[in-house]
């Protein structure tokens, strides 16, 4: 008997430009009117004397725990979204972090295959030129791969593609699994950082290259709104539309871990959080409340008693800066990235089984 492809049915409708498609079937997260398809989830409380350094670091650049929204799709099990838990400083670092620094050797690019930069040469810097030529450089990024390089081929990871995984991301992620179920045993290994603008799609597809299943799939993302497909583990299974916006934190645990998911459409960011009480003329900015103030003398504090070696480069204060953020601004204000972490080996082992080649 044949079996209508419904993923694909949906994914064509969110997609199309003429007619638009109708959104209010699109769960938004932050609106009343979808709550009844979510239930609350009770965040885990870290204790700070355990927290080492870099967790310090990565959590004063969040909102406290026992403020964040976290929901469970009644109809999906497992799939958790936490509402944007980060502060705008937070969000800046994070944006910086994925676009210059992330974006560097020995971490792996899409357009390393076209031979379009010299050894010598960051994706970043060279965007920052004054021609043509850069700044096209720009748009053609659309993925950067870190630790356990996937292999787009063959789908595997492999001993012979890895480098060291960046130890604030690795941090970030053992925090929010902490907050969200207790664990503190995470291990990051491999991450694909994703750019998109607004032509840029993703294909719906499941993610099995990971030897250890049950550990959850962390998705963080910033800058431009996605339309976002969940479906089942076949692809006859209708998907449920979702809005991710700017700092909002996905996870893909138990069943939802093999479902099919997708991104068909990106659409314009409706606020812009990452100015969020920020004291700056980038455009785009809210005025600070008294309680953004106050947020953004707490993390100064956090942050210097971090030791973080982020931290205290001084490039907290440079986030803070109109000139040096310019750049980092005119890129997100039309794109989204979206940082996709993995455990990769099995809890107790240290190298793959099968080593690759």
């Amino acid at each position: 008997m044949e079996t209508t492809n419904k993923f694909k049915v949906d994914f064509k409708y969110y997609k199309q430009k003429c007619p638009p498609p109708d959104y209010s079937n699109v769960i938004e997260f932050s609106n009343d009117k979808d709550l009844g398809r979510l239930q609350r989830v009770k965040p885990s409380q870290p204790v700070i004397d355990k927290l080492n350094p870099e967790e310090v670091h990565v959590a004063s650049l969040m909102i406290p725990p026992s403020e964040w929204c976290i929901y469970e799709l009644l109809d999906k099990p497992g799939l958790l979204f936490v509402n944007n838990p980060f502060t705008a400083i937070g969000q800046r670092y994070w944006i910086y972090r994925c676009l210059r620094d992330y974006t560097r050797r020995p971490n792996r690019l899409n357009i390393d295959a076209h031979n379009v930069l010299e050894k010598s040469q960051d994706w970043w810097d060279m965007c920052q030129r004054d021609d043509h030529l850069n700044q096209s450089l720009m748009k053609k990024l659309r993925w950067a791969t870190l630790g356990y390089h996937h292999n787009w081929d063959t789908k595997a990871y492999s001993e012979n593609m890895k480098d060291p995984f960046p130890s604030d991301l690795a941090a970030l992620s053992r925090y929010v699994c902490h907050i969200l179920y207790g664990q503190e045993d995470f291990s990051a290994e491999a991450a694909i950082v994703n750019f998109y603008h607004f032509d840029s799609t993703l294909s719906g597809h499941t993610d099995h290259s990971e030897m250890d299943m049950s550990a959850p799939l962390l998705s963080f993302s910033f800058g431009q709104t996605a339309i976002f497909l969940l479906g089942g583990t076949s692809l006859d299974v209708t998907p449920t539309p979702m809005y991710i916006e700017s700092g909002d934190i996905v996870i893909m645990s138990k069943e939802s871990r093999q479902c099919y998911h997708g991104i068909p459409k990106i659409v314009p960011a409706m606020k812009s959080p990452w100015n969020t009480g920020l004291p700056l003329k980038c455009g785009d900015e809210e005025p600070p409340s008294k309680r953004a103030r106050d947020t953004i003398d707490r993390e100064a504090c956090s942050v210097k008693s971090a030791r973080s070696p982020f931290s205290s480069s001084g490039m907290m204060e440079e986030l803070l800066e109109e000139e040096f953020w310019e750049p980092f601004q005119n890129y997100i204000k039309q794109s989204r990235i979206n940082m996709n972490v993995r455990q990769v080996l099995c809890k107790g082992e240290k190298t793959l089984n099968n080593k690759g080649s």
